[in-house]
């Protein structure tokens, strides 16, 4: 028999890869032929963003990367370079998640939106250094100015339609604990 809080990381680790998916097959679909003049936030970083930030054993690294593994193929963008980087994104937050717990929202969104900043640019810059096609430095700003502005809206949908709320203070064990 599987212990309940196993099967309930199994059941959101399934949801995040559902919610990945279904915004993957959205932002595929041919809605516009019009040129956007504002670049779309990137809601899979915000949605993997806010659940690392509230409850980091329900997303594990292997399935943040395979996301964004497959994210990069079907945007036709470098295999693995993005993937990495917020990876590492993610792995940065998550190492800082008792000291994110008591933030007030603020501060947590500040944190994640120069967490996003600095991953689009160091995306940017690796791309530049190796002189692949890419848009300019002034959309890829826009992009994570967007994608910031996202991250509230995301976390809010999140809170209320699947209560992903960060573990309680006295809680010893984020991996186990039932709330």
């Amino acid at each position: 028999m599987v212990d309940p809080a196993t099967a309930r990381r199994a059941r959101y680790c399934l949801l995040f890869l559902g919610l990945a998916a279904a915004i993957l097959f959205v932002r595929l679909l041919p809605l516009s032929t019009v040129p956007a003049r504002f670049p779309a936030p990137d809601l899979i970083l915000c949605l993997a963003l806010v659940w690392v930030m509230r409850r980091p054993d329900y997303v594990p690294a292997l399935v943040i990367a395979l996301v964004f593994l497959v994210d990069d193929i079907l945007a036709m963008r470098p295999p693995g370079l993005w993937a990495l980087i917020v990876l590492l994104g993610t792995e940065f937050l998550r190492a800082r998640e008792a000291t994110l717990r008591d933030l007030p929202f603020a501060v947590e969104w500040s944190m994640a939106s120069a967490l996003i900043l600095a991953m689009m640019l160091a995306n940017w810059f690796v791309l530049t250094v190796f002189m692949v096609p890419q848009i300019g430095l002034g959309p890829t700003v826009l992009h994570a100015l967007a994608t910031g502005l996202a991250f509230p809206l995301v976390l809010a949908a999140t809170l209320a339609a699947l209560r992903l709320r960060s573990p309680a203070r006295g809680e010893p064990d984020t991996r186990g604990g039932r709330r």
